[in-house]
């Protein structure tokens, strides 16, 4: 089961019920599921199960969206974005809580009305307790108030290694994609959010549009102000950045929007800002940005 944690310190009970299908809970840690949802996957989806990395010393399943058109002996090529907690992207039967983004659907929609360009779609999945550790940019304490102070690896600049030079390549000797960064996606929220954002800085000649969703901006005492702070050349990144107002401290979303602009980002040029009233931070709430963003970041070519 596919467990995501949202806070260090949720730990009331709770139960819902989803495709016929009870959940309980008394801690996130430890999650029940009386059955399993129905898969929810739409389109051309292809799979690749337990994919290497001999980066990270492990493996993952990805899945892989093709748009609607996709043939595999014609000429045409496609940009692709690649997206974090993969489970959560396309199918609700691996989705935390049962609850998917739906981007396979809100694709093929927009696709379909020519209201954004056709791309391919790569859901990687994390690793379930090492997702701490590939997302976080920085060896931050993964939870103050615990009596040992455990810290995560930092390790998503590791993480950026993978997907840029093991996954990347792969893709794109499987697919017609474009392979230039300028049609080179990334995007993820929570600590994703957080990731993609880094990993973008740190390798923008790999990746340029970028989602940011409701980043996990108070990571190791804000250390993501720190590396947009020591920017000295703004890279060619397109940012999609966004939070919900019913989330802690969203304030710092506009912290972190006011320095990007300090960088050189322009507001509704190459940095959408939007801030969701009363929106908290879940995947329901990521499920209804995933359109606009879509939009800002692919629209369709003139």
């Amino acid at each position: 089961m596919n467990i995501r944690f949202h806070s260090v310190d949720s730990v009331k009970a709770f139960s819902f019920v989803h495709s016929e299908c009870i959940w309980t809970s008394r801690h996130l840690e430890r999650s029940v599921s009386l059955c399993m949802p129905k898969h929810t996957l739409t389109g051309n989806i292809k799979r690749h199960r337990a994919f290497p990395s001999k980066v990270l010393g492990n493996r993952r399943d990805v899945l892989v969206y093709l748009p609607p058109g996709y043939r595999r002996f014609s000429t045409k090529d496609y940009p692709v974005l690649y997206l974090h907690d993969g489970q959560n992207v396309f199918d609700a039967a691996t989705a935390f809580a049962g609850v998917e983004w739906g981007v396979d659907e809100t694709a093929e929609r927009l696709i379909q009305k020519k209201l954004i360009e056709p791309l391919i779609i790569v859901a990687v999945a994390n690793t379930g307790e090492e997702r701490i550790h590939e997302y976080a940019p920085t060896r931050g304490v993964i939870d103050a108030r615990a009596k040992r102070k455990k810290r995560s690896r930092g390790l998503a600049g590791l993480y950026g290694h993978f997907l840029m030079n093991e996954l990347k390549p792969f893709i794109d000797r499987k697919y017609r994609t474009k392979r230039e960064a300028g049609f080179t996606g990334l995007g993820g929220s929570s600590l994703g959010g957080l990731a993609t954002l880094a990993i973008g800085i740190l390798y923008p000649q790999a990746f340029s549009r970028l989602i940011v969703m409701s980043p996990s901006i108070w990571w190791d005492d804000f250390a993501i102000y720190r590396l947009v702070d020591s920017i000295e050349q703004k890279p060619p990144l397109r940012i999609w950045l966004d939070t919900g107002t019913a989330e802690p401290g969203w304030e710092q979303g506009r912290e972190l929007r006011n320095r990007l602009i300090e960088k050189d980002w322009k507001l509704l040029d190459d940095l959408h800002y939007l801030e969701v009233k009363g929106a908290d931070h879940s995947e329901a709430a990521w499920a209804r940005r995933v359109e606009p963003a879509l939009r800002f970041l692919f629209p369709p070519r003139l």
